[in-house]
């Protein structure tokens, strides 16, 4: 996730791109840059870090002026966080920013080597400037190179491009990333949300996925696939606050809705027809390997036990999970035939870097699962495989814990390919299922609207017991540390089959058992356990595809075919009964007490 601005007018421009970008650095920090069109030649500045530093860096720049000027914030996806990755990306007379990402960038990449054309960065947005100035030296139309541009990219594309070929325009394009236009008067503006042309502009068009165009002498032009194309504006809201949330009522409100379209990033590239590509890793990376070893805290130490039964039951690989606090102290056997796996959404967790630093001394080879480049766990790492969550900024974590579970069931795939312990069929499966998440993840009105209802009737009691088998033993883990974080309410997350050996002693009316009862796994098991603790008057909200008469309270879910789109479809559920819980009872969602979003010390 980045942000974008962009701007076409008479006004100052850098210090219009600067404010936007301010108003967007939630979204990115790794880097910042603007390019201005000054006259006919185009400037350019970029900084690594906070925007301060490309602050410091345009201090003594203004720009004068009619001119057109585009400006981004970065959260790395592809690359490190260097200058050079840095956005604009600039060919030889154009400069481009782009969010999302180019899913078919390396045949592009290949393409245009092979005409001698030398690239700068890592990344993938680079492809985009190179592309559009290949097209138009051989037809001498800046927009015909910029529709042909836009037509060859796979992918998610929010994308602004000015070029010396035509100065007085920005060329815009988007697929599956953010991008509006705003209007005042002659006056148009671009940003990935409302935020930053906020108090700029008074009417706004919202883009839609594959429309496209150019902006020039005040007006735009814009196209899809059809051909030219009409559009409506409508007021801008007033509120930055708000804006920034997109209307939601928290940040992680917002976050849970994300999860959908943030997994399709997470897959991007790397979940294909036939298989599972990782182009962060080589072959030689699981060479004699035969164990794995996963670290982690907290939610992410979730994610780590759920990605144990894949690793077993699909790669035929032993997998073993360890608090990384506990580990640390506990003079832990290390064998390097084992790949030890760190998982932090920060990854500048204190316990979990430290544990790194114990196996790399031992001479284990390392991978870190992570959504922040450049952080110290990745630079400690071997290898690095980034989450693409984009940050998260409440402080219980959901978006990063349904991404590292995805990286980490892809990597079991990774695996299985690389040990041929899979079948073509069952891969196709696996795949299909993977392809179908995001999906799973979509938060209907229904839904959100059920579970606020349900809401109202567990907000006393003497605490909750999460419960589920397999897989959904380490999601029950995750659903209770939810509701605990932000509702201060007392949760627990259980082995379904444990009940019996001593907590349903607790069990009475004041107990609230919040059971997941998957189709696809040990349904008849978990319903067994249910059953024993409905016979000892505990209050059950059921959630399954299948009805179940002892429950209280039901919420029916949709997928029943595959394991892994239930964990999803029912993590979502478990997400947004903690946030209407903690709405209910008046607490700051976002900002719960006695927690921090990454814990640096231990």
């Amino acid at each position: 996730m980045c942000g974008i601005v962009g701007y076409i007018g008479k006004k100052e421009k850098k210090e219009i791109l600067l404010d936007g970008l301010q108003d967007l650095e939630y979204r990115g920090y790794d880097s910042a840059g603007i390019a201005v069109v000054e006259g006919k030649s185009l400037q350019n500045f970029k900084a690594v870090g906070k925007l301060t530093n490309l602050r410091e860096k345009t201090r003594n720049y203004h720009s004068e002026g009619f001119g057109a000027a585009i400006g981004h914030t970065r959260w790395a996806t592809h690359g490190k966080p260097t200058e050079l990755n840095a956005h604009p990306h600039m060919g030889q007379y154009s400069y481009v920013v782009h969010n999302g990402i180019i899913e078919n960038y390396q045949a592009l990449k290949k393409e245009l080597a092979a005409e001698g054309v030398t690239f700068l960065s890592q990344t993938d947005t680079e492809t985009i400037v190179h592309l559009f100035e290949q097209y138009h030296q051989a037809s001498n139309d800046p927009f015909g190179a910029f529709e042909q541009t836009v037509k060859r990219l796979e992918g998610a594309y929010a994308i602004l491009l000015v070029s010396e070929a035509d100065p007085d325009a920005i060329f815009f394009a988007k697929n599956g990333s953010p991008m509006l236009i705003g209007f005042d008067g002659e006056e148009i503006y671009f940003a990935s949300s409302d935020t930053p042309i906020i108090g700029k502009a008074k009417e706004v068009y919202y883009l839609e996925d594959g429309d496209y165009g150019y902006v020039k002498e005040g007006k735009v032009h814009l196209f899809n696939q059809s051909g030219a194309k009409s559009y409506s504006t409508q007021p801008l809201p007033t509120d930055k606050a708000l804006a920034q949330k997109d209307g939601y009522r928290f940040f992680m409100e917002k976050e849970i809705y994300e999860q959908s379209r943030v997994m399709g990033e997470t897959m991007m590239g790397r979940v294909l027809e036939d298989g599972i590509r990782f182009e962060e890793l080589n072959d030689h990376l699981f060479e004699g390997i035969n164990a794995i070893k996963i670290c982690a805290c907290g939610t992410s130490y979730h994610s780590a036990l759920a990605s144990s039964y894949l690793f077993e039951r699909i790669a035929k690989i032993r997998c073993d999970v360890e608090i990384a606090s506990e580990f640390r102290h506990k003079e832990p056997l290390l064998t390097n035939d084992t790949l030890f796996i760190t998982i932090s959404q920060s990854g500048e967790t204190a316990d979990t870097l430290e544990a790194l630093k114990m196996a790399k001394r031992a001479g284990l080879r390392s991978l870190s699962i992570c959504n922040v480049d450049n952080s110290s766990i990745v630079r400690e790492s071997d290898a690095t495989l980034l989450t693409r969550a984009g940050i998260e900024k409440g402080v219980a974590s959901t978006k990063a814990f349904a991404t590292q579970t995805m990286v980490l069931w892809m990597l079991s795939l990774w695996i299985a390919q690389q040990r041929n312990t899979i079948e073509t069929d069952r891969l196709r499966e696996e795949l299909d299922a993977m392809l179908h998440t995001p999906k799973a993840l979509i938060v209907t009105d229904a839904l959100h609207d059920r579970i606020h209802r349900l809401s109202k009737r567990y907000l006393h009691g003497h605490g909750f017991f999460f419960i589920g088998r397999d897989l959904f033993f380490p999601l029950a883990l995750e659903g209770a540390l939810k509701l605990k974080e932000i509702s201060y309410l007392h949760a627990e997350g259980y082995p379904a089959g444990e009940m019996k050996h001593g907590p349903i002693a607790l069990a009475d009316s004041e107990l609230f058992t919040i059971a997941l009862m998957p189709a696809s796994l040990l349904y008849d098991k978990v319903k067994s356990n249910v059953e024993e603790l409905s016979a000892r008057d505990a209050t059950i909200l059921a959630i399954s595809p299948r009805p179940f008469d002892l429950a209280d309270d039901f919420i029916q879910t949709q997928y029943d075919s595959h394991p892994m789109l239930e964990f999803f479809e029912m993590m979502v559920v478990t997400q947004l009964l903690a946030l209407e819980i903690s709405i209910r009872l008046g607490n700051d969602v976002d900002m719960p007490r006695n927690l921090a979003k990454s814990v640096t010390v231990e």
